[in-house]
């Protein structure tokens, strides 16, 4: 419990270098994002009017100490301010929009391409020299090489635009409402497919090789040696005491990469018009919304130390070491 309690110490302190970042970085961009968000209004508007919209969207010109104070009393009370580019709208009701689908973009391809990666890595260590060892990784590094855009175009335009064999935009079907049932879960997977893909095969690579690095330092580890000395079955020597040893380091970029699911796949998303957090980004930054920047900002962040913090945790449970200590 010790190891637990000095890493939640850890992250408290992550967690407010992020806020501090995270409400200083977007001011010092140049512009002014209350005199684009007035730009676009055709009345205009008196100077206490104003006054009052940049207090709503936190960019008073009081003290910077006062406004970052402030940001972070609104921030501990779940209030994340207006959205500027999408004025009145709550920012946390902007993100939701986006949210569910690019959690759902981003952890069915990360899942997938965590899994297989992981298995091709270990079957081919396992059985170096054989035909999952010597032509898998080329493959794989050679797609990997590709910046996934320009997969994505490609794949659209094949798979989606010259055999119709998927659709071209959107996470379903325009003619379908959202609801819990065959023909809308279906439709989404249907959208869901290529875009997933194109991120599967770009990233499958790297945890194909990852694993295989550290299965080969592994295998000559002594306690390999001696558990086949005894006997063992192989299959058992591969998953109980070389595999599951290998995955410590696997765990932890899996935890990196669950939080960096939230921030979405955004050129992905742009290429196939899916509505996620990724688009959302880009247009926070060309609109400077600081508003909406600073919750996208702050909810990735969040994701990365929660999704690192249960590493922690399932660290605890593979390695009998850190218990010991």
């Amino acid at each position: 419990m010790r190891y637990i309690f000095r890493r939640l110490g850890l992250y408290a302190l992550a967690i407010w270098v992020s806020l501090t970042i995270n409400f200083f970085l977007p001011r010092m961009m140049p512009g002014d994002p209350a005199a684009r968000l007035l730009a676009r209004v055709s009345n205009q508007l008196r100077p206490e009017e104003i006054e009052a919209l940049r207090k709503v969207f936190g960019l008073s010109e009081g003290p910077i100490l006062q406004q970052y104070v402030e940001y972070l009393v609104r921030v501990l009370q779940g209030d994340l301010g207006k959205s500027i580019s999408r004025f009145p709208t709550p920012v946390a009701d902007v993100i939701a929009t986006g949210l569910f689908w690019t959690i759902l973009l981003g952890s069915v391809a990360l899942l997938i391409s965590f899994i297989v990666g992981n298995l091709l890595g270990i079957i081919g260590t396992w059985r170096r020299g054989g035909l999952v060892d010597n032509v898998v990784p080329p493959i794989l590094i050679f797609v990997g090489a590709f910046p996934y855009f320009w997969l994505a175009m490609v794949a659209l335009f094949v798979f989606g635009f010259q055999l119709r064999w998927f659709p071209l935009r959107h996470a379903y079907d325009s003619a379908l409402s959202p609801a819990f049932d065959p023909n809308f879960i279906g439709s989404v997977i249907r959208h869901l497919i290529l875009p997933a893909m194109t991120i599967v095969l770009v990233s499958m690579g790297g945890w194909v090789l990852g694993m295989r690095n550290t299965m080969i330092g592994i295998l000559s580890e002594d306690y390999i040696v001696f558990a086949d000395a005894r006997g063992l079955r192989s299959w058992r020597i591969m998953i109980h005491y070389a595999a599951r040893n290998a995955m410590l380091p696997a765990m932890t970029s899996l935890g990196m990469s669950l939080g960096f699911v939230v921030s979405g796949a955004l050129l992905t998303e742009i290429v196939f018009s899916y509505p996620g957090l990724g688009f959302l980004l880009l247009s926070s930054v060309q609109n400077l919304d600081y508003p909406l920047l600073q919750g996208l900002l702050l909810m990735t962040t969040l994701a990365v130390l929660i999704a690192n913090f249960l590493i922690d945790i399932l660290y605890v449970w593979l390695d009998p070491r850190i218990r010991a200590g």
